[in-house]
């Protein structure tokens, strides 16, 4: 395999991959959510999931995604295009992600976020409805804005401009 192919492999997986696993949180919280339209909601589950979208749109969304996550990963798919590796390939979307390649700060960093989600995770899902709904539709519309800004910072990156943002490559 030639290694422009192979760097198209790892690029097209590494962003695909990282889509898919927004894509399939955003349905399964979205049918959460749903679900959770049907219970009795009070003035205190409406207030919540209101609070909760503002603020998770803004650290989530725009904080967590737009300004760092998105850039740097797509950045990332662009150094794999040119840099593929057999362990690249296999892993891209964790590559894309920062889970190994990148400084050691970045790393740490996102596996202290990885379990603060996992812990996260658990807490919400022990909730009963509404309050599970409440709390998830923020994670929504946080989850939704990072797949949108991860298109475009895909398609600023990989475009004519290349938007000068760095991957943060450490041992690859």
């Amino acid at each position: 395999m030639s290694r422009e192919v192979a760097g198209v492999i790892a690029a097209v997986w590494g962003a695909a991959g990282l889509m898919a696993l927004l894509g399939f949180a955003v349905a399964r919280l979205t049918a959460v959510v749903l679900d959770g339209l049907d219970a009795d909601w009070q003035w205190m589950h409406v207030a919540t999931a209101a609070a909760n979208a503002v603020f998770m749109a803004w650290s989530e969304g725009y904080r967590g995604f737009q300004l760092r996550l998105s850039p740097r990963g797509a950045a990332r798919v662009k150094w794999l295009l040119e840099n593929p590796s057999a362990l690249r390939i296999a892993l891209a979307p964790l590559f894309v992600l920062s889970y190994f390649g990148a400084p050691r700060r970045r790393i740490v960093a996102t596996y202290a976020l990885t379990l603060g989600i996992v812990v996260a995770i658990v807490l919400v899902h022990a909730l009963p409805q509404p309050w599970r709904a409440a709390l998830d539709i923020g994670v929504v519309i946080g989850l939704a804005w990072g797949m949108a800004s991860f298109g475009w910072s895909l398609l600023a990156v990989l475009g004519p401009r290349q938007a000068p943002v760095s991957p943060e490559i450490g041992n690859a």
